[in-house]
């Protein structure tokens, strides 16, 4: 019998968490799901409480031996998966009782949909918002639309540029087709980077703000801002634009890349985070021998078109969400 979601979580080290949500899985109101944890050799007692959900979740348990890093575990997770749809899940996130059946719902209502991106909401202040999916800008930003803003607000289902892998729905046979996540980037805008090349195939990305999830947040990396982070985003967000924008696309777009990095640039300098910055930008510089282009194909043209134009849309939205 086939099954409709395939839920895909990866782990590293979730002892404090992995519990939480877990357990919330066995809540949910749609029952019609198996679970994929892939662990990434932690050295903690994680295991032994993914062990004890392993029957009442009909989990596969894929155990590496090193760490893969976020995008090569979820990978692991995508090939075994067996549903038409794929929810990939942090494994520090707890998710309310209609999450799959309101991500599902969602998604049969679409056409073109490559993914349905949930309402994150922050765990340690609930009345305000995580993530309500996610825009990429001009500048060569990521931003987390609705991040800081009131749980009430963003109450409006509508097109994103990508969705958070931190708890997104992905249509299995899409994500196949389109390569699943570059494990060059290792983790951090990996997500980013598989929303962009969803919509130059012309996919559409959702956001459903009725499916609940509630995000911790850096529990893997520690801190919202820390010197792997900041090195890591840096340099992976020069291989979002020179993997998924054709190179007259980035030429036009260069004095505006220029002044975001600069900008980010003196925000880092009092956090004393300025050189593991320009350190990530040196990484990216000596690494995109190793990135693979999305091939431009003239059929996609329209689409190009229309992502930068929304590009420019979003870099002035992002001074109001």
């Amino acid at each position: 019998m086939a099954i409709s979601v395939s839920v895909v979580i990866p782990n590293y080290n979730g002892e404090v968490y992995i519990e939480e949500c877990l357990k919330s899985l066995t809540k949910q109101s749609c029952k019609d799901f198996e679970t994929v944890v892939i662990d990434n050799a932690s050295i903690d007692k994680s295991m032994d409480i993914i062990r004890k959900y392993q029957q009442e979740l009909s989990m596969n348990l894929i155990i590496n031996d090193k760490n893969l890093g976020f995008s090569g575990a979820v990978n692991q997770g995508i090939q075994a998966a067996k549903g038409k749809y794929i929810f990939l899940l942090n494994n520090d996130t707890i998710c309310e009782d209609k999450v799959i059946e309101e991500l599902i719902t969602t998604a049969q209502r679409q056409k073109k949909l490559f993914s349905v991106s949930s309402k994150m909401i922050r765990y340690k202040e609930p009345e305000k918002i995580d993530d309500a999916g996610d825009l990429y800008t001009i500048v060569g930003w990521a931003i987390k639309r609705g991040d800081g803003k009131t749980v009430n607000s963003f109450t409006d289902e509508r097109n994103i540029f990508s969705a958070c892998g931190g708890a997104s729905l992905y249509v299995t046979e899409v994500l196949r087709e389109i390569g699943g996540f570059d494990t060059q980037f290792f983790a951090y805008l990996e997500d980013m980077d598989l929303g962009y090349r969803a919509k130059v195939q012309g996919y559409k990305n959702v956001y459903c703000p009725k499916a609940l999830v509630y995000h911790i947040g850096s529990a893997t990396s520690g801190s919202r801002h820390n010197a792997f982070k900041v090195a890591l985003a840096a340099r992976n967000n020069i291989y979002v634009i020179y993997k998924n924008m054709p190179l007259l696309q980035i030429l036009i777009n260069l004095p505006f890349i220029i002044a975001g990095a600069l900008v980010k640039i003196i925000y880092f300098l009092p956090k004393g985070l300025s050189k593991e910055y320009l350190k990530g930008l040196f990484q990216a510089f000596t690494g995109l021998r190793k990135i693979k282009k999305t091939k431009f194909k003239l059929k996609n043209l329209i689409n190009y078109v229309r992502i930068e134009l929304e590009l420019i849309g979003n870099t002035v939205k992002m001074f109001f969400v």
